[in-house]
């Protein structure tokens, strides 16, 4: 049995330690260019999970983190061309999913947070009430890269800062309001005349949140909440950022919206399969 594997002792290990020094230190450390560290760590990586690099780009790396932030073979995401589409920006296991309801969705069954804590904005919450919500989490084995789920205008950008719980199951039974708890950044675009919201949420071990079409570092820690100024206009299927380990992307569309039938809670997506059918 993989050590990952074993509750108890995932949750000690990822979240009793400090959390913020510990995420630096493997940041840190994630970027030594030195083929026997590079070697050693990616050996110990495959012992806490089934690191599968047969789709990357690259054969060899320089460095854990470059092979945390690898890029894949060109075709080895084919992306949904159906407009009434809306594909999943990343490879994922899908987390809790469904309406939203009285300004809440599920964390996990029998867990509810709030938008308005979620977003930091009762207007934007109250935007989406009514549609429908995906987590889209990420372990630290998958391909980290994001795409854009349909052809959109990223309108905004808003960095809050925040802790780095681990964003497990076993973590998300035990801390209440761990979405709303943790560092993100809130994404939201015009698609197709509707407004989505992506929200990419990190976790303890994840060095840093990476936007493509914005060239700035997410790292104001002396600001709780930064908003950024944002017009960059993307294709389905283009590369929206990475992070730099493993972690979790809420997905939020307005009334209208449904949830594609072969959705389950549990079961592997990969990046640019369905995901939300568009109104009409």
């Amino acid at each position: 049995m993989k050590i990952v594997q074993q509750d108890g002792l995932n949750f000690l290990l990822t979240n009793g330690l400090p959390r913020r020094r510990l995420t630096s230190l493997i940041g840190w450390f994630s970027k030594i260019e030195n083929p026997l560290v590079c070697a050693v760590s990616l050996g110990v990586w495959r012992m806490f999970t089934d690191l599968d690099l047969s789709d990357a780009q690259q054969t060899r790396y320089a460095s854990m983190h470059q092979c945390f932030t690898r890029r894949l073979k060109p075709g080895a995401r084919p992306v949904d061309a159906d407009p009434a589409i809306l594909a999943s920006p990343c490879d994922a296991i899908i987390g809790a999913c469904g309406t939203v309801r009285a300004g809440e969705v599920l964390q996990i069954k029998g867990m509810p947070y709030s938008l308005q804590d979620l977003f930091g904005d009762a207007a934007h919450a109250a935007a989406v009430e009514g549609g429908q919500f995906v987590t889209l989490r990420l372990t630290s084995a998958m391909y980290h890269r994001f795409h854009a789920p349909y052809n959109c205008q990223v309108s905004a950008v808003t960095h809050i800062f925040g802790d780095v719980w681990n964003v497990n199951p076993v973590t998300l039974r035990r801390v209440a309001r761990l979405f709303c708890k943790n560092e993100r950044a809130l994404i939201r675009t015009a698609m197709a005349g509707h407004d989505v919201t992506l929200v990419t949420v990190a976790a303890v071990l994840v060095a840093g949140i990476r936007l493509s079409f914005l060239d700035l570092p997410l790292e104001h820690r002396h600001l709780p909440r930064r908003a950024y100024a944002c017009d960059a206009t993307l294709q389905k299927g283009d590369e929206m950022g990475w992070f730099e380990h493993g972690s979790t992307i809420l997905v939020f569309a307005p009334a209208g919206f449904s949830l594609c039938e072969s959705l389950r809670e549990g079961a592997m997506i990969r990046a640019g399969q369905r995901l939300m059918q568009l109104p009409g």
